[in-house]
């Protein structure tokens, strides 16, 4: 029987995991189903069961369900127990689910493709939502100077920096206390979505830095453009997208795909 894998999400027909996973199967010579399912909004943990029951053995989570997602496992990885969200179930064979996140790794895999030092760093990091909360173990583990979160409500940026201390020097507060200048600068924002841009200062990037959005296009983001006319290199997350994929696949298969030639192929179809 083939092996069935599919992406939760709601909407989620946009979503380009199915394309990533066929491609890592065929490359590994893995046999496996990799479907889009969008889950009902009030009942993700129901989907989950259903799809277990019909044959799934695993399944990558995005919005709007990633906490649900860690409400439902019965063991939690440790970065996914950090992040208090999931993207990627397992089911064991003793019928139990297994959860853990693997976007921040995908984050910095992507940056290291990209040859961004992260030890050493000034990070800024927009936003205080779930995307940010996902990454900020992992930047913190590459011993970064300093990473400051900002977001629009300054109080909620504060208590994520409080959350992740132990690790490392982080601290978080409002867009307008944000202090340059910053090596690396990642949107982590839904902003993009929008063709919108947080209120940032001119003087926000340091002589060679990186401006890293984790949203993606056919075109440079308002806020890579932004970034761009301000002298920064500017990189999309479309890269971040296929390494974190690439991670659930390991996780599911036990083979590490090369992420190269999938994201060249992504990229041309954009």
């Amino acid at each position: 029987m083939t092996d069935r894998y599919c992406v939760f999400g709601n909407p989620i027909s946009h979503s380009k995991s199915p394309t990533i996973h066929t491609a890592f199967a065929e490359q590994t010579g893995e046999t496996i189903e990799y479907t889009a399912i969008a889950a009902p909004l009030d009942d993700f943990a129901g989907a989950w069961r259903r799809f277990t029951a019909e044959g799934g053995r695993g399944a990558n989570v995005t919005v709007p369900f990633k906490e649900e997602a860690f409400q439902l496992c019965d063991t939690l990885s440790r970065r996914a127990q950090r992040a208090g969200a999931v993207n990627t179930l397992l089911l064991g064979m003793n019928g139990q689910t297994y959860g853990d996140t693997t976007d921040g790794i995908g984050l910095v895999r992507d940056l290291e493709r990209h040859a961004v030092t992260l030890a050493g760093a000034r990070l800024l990091v927009l936003g205080a939502g779930g995307a940010v909360r996902g990454v900020l173990e992992p930047l913190l583990a590459a011993k970064p100077a300093s990473l400051f979160v900002a977001n629009r409500t300054a109080e909620k940026a504060e208590a994520l920096a409080s959350d992740f201390r132990d690790l490392g020097a982080i601290s978080g507060g409002g867009f307008d206390s944000i202090s340059g200048p910053f090596d690396l600068v990642i949107n982590g924002t839904s902003a993009s979505l929008a063709g919108d841009l947080p209120p940032l200062p001119d003087d926000l990037f340091a002589g060679g830095a990186t401006a890293y959005d984790m949203m993606y296009g056919a075109e440079p983001t308002v806020f890579l453009q932004w970034a761009g006319e301000r002298g920064a290199r500017g990189v999309d997350g479309l890269g971040m997208l296929v390494e974190q994929a690439a991670e659930s696949f390991f996780q599911w298969r036990g083979k590490r795909p090369d992420t190269a030639p999938v994201l060249e192929m992504l990229r041309r179809s954009l």
